[in-house]
């Protein structure tokens, strides 16, 4: 044998040792946009960490939900990144299912994470997920609709407000309402909305002692001004209308108003899928009187690292790598800034690139800043959230609740039967789950 032979024999055992030793980060996510465009852009973080491969499992949300609470509840150890939002972090923490984020980096700079975002997603001062994506709810509006009405809309409007606004700017022969909101049943469709307006009027889910608030007045309240005010100046069907058709109704000219997520703000402004682009206006989530209580709800997208993982320290680095102001720097040099995933840090709405390619980030910021998870009513409450209560049992729970308000707002039955059904059909399964003695 030679020592050529020797030699090459050696090389071709080192590029066998290397492969062998990279390790495979399994990444469950969900398949939207900006995680697809994140997952294009890998190349710099292997070019970054050339002993770790990546595996994408990429889900409909749905799905994505499911796969990975059952995967993480029995222990699977399938995964070893999920991409969950801020209803579950504080649930699975709890439980002890989620790693804390402790070793993200010298350069990761978590103070810079923005605080309402940040605080939902930790418990007892640890962080045990990181933003990707982040939003709030605010108003946007049509400005001509609202001077040919003849007013001025204020930076933080109350509800009194919004219902004189609303039947002001409605013409119904012209096809025109003065408000759409949410109408659709689900936990996470019209009850978003919901529980957002009653917090803003001073109600609350549960008292201290878990027991179900919906015989409460302030409930009453809400549920009844949507009502009204929804058949006055809302469009017809609306208890069908979820975001999407709501989007599609306010960019056709049709909506004066309309309370939503504030990540619409770029759909609505965008002028190639926009009639009313250049009509747009923004202000807080609105408020009853002096409470003050915006009740804006907050969602994020995060990444977060199962306690189950063989390869935490890998993991870590990912993480770190995809919620990092350099990733904002690398989306913006390949798509733009207005492409740069919003809602998570301080330093993207002080860019002044970010500013000019995003007219609506200061509203956004604002919207964001007035919401806090961690006390979200006016009264004391047992329970963390914004538009939703942060235990396991209000997906099912909510989206029963919802079912019986999108029918008082179709008109198959009143307030008062649809709040006495849900506090019935809640108070029921809290005391089946345990909550209630």
């Amino acid at each position: 044998m030679t020592l050529k032979t020797i030699l090459l024999g050696a090389c071709s055992l080192l590029v066998m040792a290397g492969a062998s030793s990279a390790e495979t980060l399994t990444i469950a996510t969900v398949n939207n946009g900006d995680m697809v465009r994140m997952q294009k852009l890998t190349d710099d973080f292997k070019a970054k960490n050339p002993g770790i491969d990546l595996e994408w499992v990429t889900l409909e949300e749905n799905v994505l939900r499911q796969k990975v609470t059952t995967d993480i509840a029995t222990k699977g150890g399938q995964y070893d990144i999920l991409t969950i939002g801020n209803y579950e972090v504080p649930i699975w923490a709890k439980q002890n299912w989620l790693l804390p984020l402790d070793n993200l980096g010298a350069s990761y700079d978590a103070k810079d994470l923005l605080p309402a975002i940040s605080a939902s997603l930790t418990q007892n001062g640890k962080l045990y997920a990181v933003p990707f994506y982040g939003e709030s709810a605010m108003l946007m509006y049509r400005t001509d609709l609202l001077e040919k009405a003849g007013l001025k809309m204020p930076d933080s409007p109350t509800w009194d407000f919004i219902a004189d606004a609303a039947k002001k700017m409605t013409d119904k022969k012209d096809g025109v309402y003065g408000i759409c909101l949410r109408g659709k049943a689900g936990w996470g469709e019209n009850m978003a909305f919901l529980t957002a307006l009653d917090n803003s009027f001073g109600g609350r889910w549960f008292d201290e002692k878990w027991k179900p608030q919906f015989d409460s007045p302030e409930w009453k309240e809400a549920l009844s001004y949507y009502v009204n005010l929804m058949k006055e100046a809302g469009p017809p069907g609306a208890s069908s209308n979820g975001f999407n058709e709501n989007l599609a109704l306010f960019q056709t000219g049709k909506c004066g108003m309309w309370i939503d997520a504030t990540v619409a703000a770029s759909f609505v402004t965008d002028p190639k899928e926009s009639k009313v682009a250049d009509k747009v206006g923004y202000a807080l989530f609105p408020t009853k009187g002096d409470l003050k209580n915006h009740g804006n709800w907050l969602w994020s997208w995060n990444l977060a690292i199962p306690a189950t993982s063989k390869k935490q320290e890998a993991a870590q680095k990912f993480v770190a790598w995809a919620t990092s102001k350099e990733y904002a720097q690398l989306v913006a040099s390949k798509e733009g800034w207005a492409a740069v995933p919003p809602g998570t840090r301080t330093s993207l709405y002080e860019n002044a690139d970010y500013q000019k390619a995003a007219p609506f980030a200061a509203k956004t910021l604002e919207a964001m800043k007035a919401a806090d998870t961690q006390k979200p009513t006016v009264k004391p409450v047992p329970y963390t959230g914004g538009q939703f209560v942060a235990i396991p049992e209000f997906q099912g729970i909510g989206t029963a609740v919802g079912q019986q308000f999108s029918a008082a707002l179709a008109g198959q039955s009143t307030v008062d039967q649809a709040l006495k059904s849900a506090q019935q059909l809640t108070t029921r399964e809290m005391t089946k789950a345990g909550y209630i003695k």
